[in-house]
């Protein structure tokens, strides 16, 4: 590792914990910048939330969900 580098993790990890994760954020989104992927990610929300004001889908609380994939994967 160079000495930048270490300099700069030291210095990250004083943060404060919010500061740290808002700066994982931005790092892990700098990684997935792939503007195709990023269009489509758009357009399956907007497709989600048409259909969800569209009374199609109906929105479950997400300990609801999670409780639903498990009792599937327990099959």
């Amino acid at each position: 590792m160079s000495s930048n580098l270490e300099v700069l993790e030291a210095e990250a990890l004083k943060l404060a914990p919010a500061d740290r994760s808002h700066l994982l954020e931005r790092l892990i989104a700098s990684l997935d910048s792939d503007p195709e992927v990023e269009a489509a990610w758009e357009h399956e929300a907007d497709r989600r939330e048409a259909l969800l004001e569209a009374g199609v889908t109906v929105a479950v609380p997400a300990h609801e969900a999670m409780d639903r994939f498990r009792a599937r994967l327990a099959r």
